[in-house]
């Protein structure tokens, strides 16, 4: 089973690379799998060159290879002008256009304030979404004063557990997709993720029933 890292991060370090290797570490904790990680700032230039000549150079046809071959994807950029930053845009771009079709995608985000912690939903979600990957419902922001916060860490390890589910039907190891499905969000009855944890116990109130409680009021 193969796990690909895109992190779209700039610096070196780079709190888009901490925030990509968290969520790695935390699928790997549910899910036996082979990790990789791509360094789009280290394939900058062959972008580039591939968006002039039509052609990928060695390095970026691997990691493009690389990423359709993957059994689950975390991709992580930085947030620039309130948006996915442009070199991630590019890598993604340059993509075939069936390569993500049903894979199991992570997505994340890094940027300086709170006020961005959105792009996830109106940015990096309709991209992966036109991809026809399988956007993962928790996705992960994490702004300047979220690290070291614990519900950052709670955040990491329900989206790590979400995707270690996702990516074991995928190889037919149902063993393994047991073991997470106590750590993915709960959910209801129907199959729909709720707040509610079942095994905290609670009661399904008719609909019904509610209005009759109120007309007897």
């Amino acid at each position: 089973m193969k796990l690909i890292v895109v992190s779209a991060g700039l610096s070196s370090p780079s709190s888009t690379r901490l925030l990509a290797d968290r969520l790695a570490a935390a699928t790997l904790s549910h899910l036996d799998a082979e990790p990789e990680v791509i360094e789009l700032r280290d394939l900058a230039t062959e972008i580039a060159q591939h968006f002039v000549t039509g052609f990928p150079p060695a390095r970026l046809a691997a990691a493009l290879d690389a990423v359709a071959a993957a059994d689950g994807l975390i991709a992580v950029t930085p947030v620039f002008a309130g948006s996915y930053s442009g070199l991630f845009k590019s890598f993604f771009d340059v993509i075939d256009k069936d390569a993500l079709t049903g894979k199991p995608v992570l997505l994340g985000a890094t940027g300086g304030t709170a006020r961005h912690s959105l792009v996830t939903e109106h940015a990096l979600r309709p991209l992966f979404t036109y991809l026809r990957a399988l956007a993962l419902p928790t996705a992960v922001y994490a702004a300047s004063e979220d690290w070291g916060d614990e519900g950052l860490a709670q955040r990491v390890t329900r989206a790590g557990a979400e995707l270690a589910r996702f990516m074991a039907p995928a190889t037919g190891d149902t063993a393994v997709d047991v073991d997470t499905a106590a750590a993915i969000a709960p959910r209801s009855l129907t199959g729909a993720i709720t707040s509610v944890d079942p095994a905290d116990g609670f009661a399904v109130v008719p609909f019904e029933q509610r209005l009759a409680a109120l007309r007897a009021e």
